[in-house]
């Protein structure tokens, strides 16, 4: 016995949580290819596909479970194309499915998280400006499976409440699939800040698509993509610019093309998915830089507040507020999650700073 229960017992526990977790992964997959911009057709045809699949994957699963197989160490090429999938699929979905369900029921949209972010804002509103500016910035949103349209929706709202004057993106709009990107767009461009939305890429975008698909992408949405350019906006005290620059990894990033033309009088934000261009960009006098990339560690060991992760072992700048002489940069935690659904020591973040 285990757990006071028999073995026949435990088997039909595990075997009922494994069928619930198939019946919640479906229903999240089909919210996720309901949100695709793709034909109703094709949606038609998919969602049975999807299910078809996870069917045929899960019957296998069983199959090795209950009827003896003959295992042999190495595996042989058969094994590996017949046994293994089936029997990663089995043990890998329950817990897929209880780490969704958890952080979904725990508030994966994070409110707590929201009151902790201004906090940090307040902090980040030092460099002066020359005009008082509200600035909301959104980043590594990651829509897919673990960020569907629904909770898009929800996070576009509390730009809304906020009332930027500035909304900005800073990159990975996607997870592993750009057809996600213009559901993405389209909840985003819900937010109309008086000064207007910016964008620029993140690795991810490079990952799925050329330059060209993804300005096309961003021009039928009407966000105007900042990919090594500015744009100057007019204010009552006078002008300000918006530069951005692109990926610094995977794509062609040209701080100089970005800044051309601009007066250095002017104050400039730039935008930049990667923080590591902050010393460049406060040798050329840009008073705020925001980024994101490192969604803060997103899985930190140690106390709030003073976890490690990965991340801070391989940047610098792992998340929140830095400075360089009157420069200063901000790195958000962003919003969504890569690789697991998990956070631990690094809520979302939508980032709010007040500039004067």
């Amino acid at each position: 016995m285990i757990f006071g229960l028999t073995f026949s017992s435990l088997r039909l526990l595990i075997l009922s949580l494994a069928v619930l977790s198939q019946i919640y992964l479906f229903y999240r997959v089909r919210k996720a290819i309901r949100s695709l911009h793709r034909p109703h057709r094709f949606k038609r045809l998919a969602i049975p596909a999807a299910g078809v699949a996870m069917v045929l994957l899960f019957a296998a699963s069983l199959y090795i479970v209950f009827k003896p197989i003959p295992w042999v160490y190495p595996p042989t090429p058969a094994q590996v194309v017949f046994f293994y999938p089936p029997a990663v699929w089995g043990l890998g979905s329950i817990f897929s499915a209880l780490l969704l369900l958890i952080f979904q029921l725990a508030g994966g949209i994070g409110g707590a998280a929201l009151r902790l972010l201004r906090k940090a804002a307040c902090r980040a509103a030092a460099p002066p400006f020359g005009r008082s500016l509200r600035v909301v910035q959104l980043t590594d949103i990651h829509a897919g499976l673990y960020m569907n349209r629904e909770q898009l929706r929800c996070y576009a709202d509390k730009v809304i409440s906020l009332q930027p004057d500035l909304f900005v993106l800073t990159g990975d709009y996607v997870s592993n699939s750009l057809s996600f990107l213009p559901g993405c767009l389209e909840e985003m461009t819900r937010i109309r800040a008086p000064y207007g939305t910016f964008a620029t890429l993140g690795n991810h975008e490079h990952w799925y698509a050329g330059l060209d698909e993804l300005r096309e992408i961003f021009r039928k949405s009407g966000i105007p993509l900042l990919n090594n350019e500015h744009r100057v906006i007019s204010t009552e005290r006078g002008p300000f610019a918006v530069a951005g620059i692109d990926d610094l990894r995977n794509g062609d990033p040209d701080l100089d093309a970005a800044l051309r033309g601009l007066d250095r009088a002017v104050p400039t934000l730039l935008l930049s998915h990667r923080p590591e261009i902050f010393p460049e960009a406060a040798g050329r006098a840009i008073p705020l830089t925001l980024s994101g990339h490192y969604h803060g560690g997103q899985i930190k060991i140690g106390p709030p507040g003073a976890g490690i992760s990965l991340a801070h072992l391989r940047t610098p700048y792992p998340e929140g507020l830095y400075r360089i002489g009157d420069s200063r940069l901000y790195v958000s935690r962003g919003i969504g999650t890569t690789f697991t659904p998990v956070r631990l020591n690094a809520p979302p973040e939508v980032t709010v700073i007040q500039l004067t």
